[in-house]
């Protein structure tokens, strides 16, 4: 895999390092933390690094046998593109989608190991408790009451757009070596975003190559550099990204395994916050600007200010959505979105 320009990583701050010595420690540093940091050695113990420690097809191996008989998918790129999965030319990506036995996919990086201009083999976002049996619980993290998802992401030397999640994210490095480069989420305008609705895997990517930036294309770049962190994961290293921090994440050996755990402090039954986004752009953002500043001053009002002045004068039993929500008010809610924009 090409080597980018190490003047651009060498103009970024290092991630914070901790210790977290027990579960206890662990949940104080997450607990509220809007920071990255990297937690190095806190997986080394898993069976699943100490078989990638040993070779490449050992860690195979190892998710071989615990395998369910049920379809993967994996992303195939195509040979001498410097496993950049990203868009082509005209906008369509530049890989494509296949499903299939883990065996199948494991045997053509098998096949491709050792091999000039071979193609990129990326299993994104494997959801473990469905496609592994006992997976989860001999490589597991205490992370208290949380509630995670937990995935797999298995691939040759691939490069991921810097693109951000909703949830935290914690995670562990369990085969080669992955690089994040991070950026504080007030930083996307310097990133240039893509389309919303035409990504990837599903959440906007920056547009930057950070292998060859164009700084006369993307100067603001350069204030986003300024910005960054970055942080090395060896085998049984761990990094904690909080919500909506931007992340370019690189697969730096011929085989890399991270295992990861997401979860939202905010109860499930809410809905996405992305949703809202394309809503609004569907139903306010071509509206005229004197329209617009109405609804941001509602937007303000009922969302991101929401004092106790919204509801004072109202009768208590008769708030409706703009009492707090639980489960059932959310559900109803939902429902009538869905009533609405099927129209």
């Amino acid at each position: 895999m090409a080597e980018a320009d190490p003047s651009i990583f060498a103009a970024m701050t290092a991630v914070e390092e901790r210790a977290a010595p027990d579960a206890d420690a662990l949940d104080a540093m997450l607990r509220g933390a809007r920071a990255p940091f990297v937690v190095r050695g806190l997986v080394k113990d898993w069976p699943l690094v100490q078989a990638g420690l040993v070779s490449a097809r050992a860690a195979r191996a190892y998710l071989l046998e615990r395998a369910r008989p049920v379809p993967f998918s994996v992303s195939l790129g195509e040979p001498g593109k410097d496993g950049r999965l990203f868009y082509g030319a005209d906008m369509e990506m530049n890989f494509r989608e296949a499903r299939g036995k883990l065996a199948d996919v494991f045997g053509g990086m098998d096949a491709n190991e050792g091999r000039a201009e071979a193609p990129a083999i990326y299993m994104g976002s494997v959801d473990v408790p469905s496609h592994f049996t006992t997976v989860s619980a001999e490589n597991g993290i205490d992370l208290g009451n949380r509630d995670p998802i937990v995935s797999l992401w298995i691939g040759t030397p691939t490069r991921i757009a810097a693109h951000n999640d909703f949830p935290d994210n914690l995670a562990c490095c369990a085969a080669g070596r992955r690089r994040f480069t991070l950026f504080p989420p007030e930083q996307f305008s310097n990133l240039y975003l893509g389309p919303i609705d035409n990504t990837p895997a599903g959440r906007a990517v920056s547009m930057v190559d950070f292998h060859a930036p164009d700084f006369a294309a993307h100067p603001r770049f350069a204030e986003a550099i300024g910005a960054a962190q970055v942080a090395v994961l060896e085998p049984g290293d761990a990094l904690f990204i909080p919500s909506m921090w931007w992340h370019h994440v690189e697969g730096l050996e011929p085989f890399n395994i991270l295992m990861n755990y997401w979860w939202r402090e905010s109860p499930r039954w809410l809905g996405q916050p992305q949703d809202a986004l394309n809503h609004a752009i569907l139903s306010i953002r071509d509206l005229p600007p004197e329209d617009k500043a109405i609804w941001r001053a509602l937007f303000d009002h009922y969302v991101f200010e929401s004092g106790p002045e919204v509801t004072a004068h109202i009768p208590e039993g008769g708030r409706g959505i703009l009492d707090p929500l639980d489960p059932a008010a959310a559900g109803r809610l939902r429902s009538f979105l869905l009533r609405t924009l099927s129209k």
